[in-house]
């Protein structure tokens, strides 16, 4: 059905909560997402506050959230600070979350490799640079991606 441009049917607050509710939001996320919806800057600034206050919106919380789950995702600590940093999460609050979900990194190159390659050592210079570029955009470095990628010829 074809929706008019009307003025939201909730309130500012009201919508904060509702998409609060559904996962955590970054404060900088939750502004834009209020403002798509047609709620006025300032109402916008003041709903924030007010989850702020009554703690439904806490940066730290969403990080670690976020940390978690790209995670989960196989990706690399570079990559999730850069994602991090483009929903404007400050640096401060990325470096907490980081120390309160420790991971070995190292170990997670590996296993996002033996995931993707299963275990097969690279044919050739090119397959393995492929690999390279593949755990790289993934966030790992340099050091994380020799290690995933050659401690399975240690192994052996």
């Amino acid at each position: 059905m074809f929706r008019r441009s009307s003025p939201p049917s909730l309130s500012v607050k009201e919508m904060a909560i509702q998409l609060l509710s559904r996962r955590d939001h970054g404060e900088h996320e939750l502004a834009q997402k209020l403002t798509q919806k047609g709620y006025e800057p300032d109402d916008v600034q003041e709903a924030i506050a007010f989850c702020q206050r009554h703690h439904y919106l806490d940066d730290l919380r969403f990080a670690k959230s976020q940390v978690r789950q790209h995670v989960g995702k196989g990706h690399g600590e570079r990559r999730i600070r850069q994602e991090l940093n483009q929903k404007r999460v400050a640096e401060s609050v990325i470096d907490q979350a980081f120390a309160a979900e420790p991971q070995d990194w190292f170990e997670l190159a590996k296993s996002a490799a033996d995931k993707k390659f299963k275990g097969i050592p690279a044919k050739d210079q090119k397959e393995y640079a492929k690999r390279v570029r593949f755990l790289q955009y993934r966030g790992y470095s340099f050091e994380q991606i020799s290690y995933g990628l050659n401690s399975n010829r240690d192994d052996e």
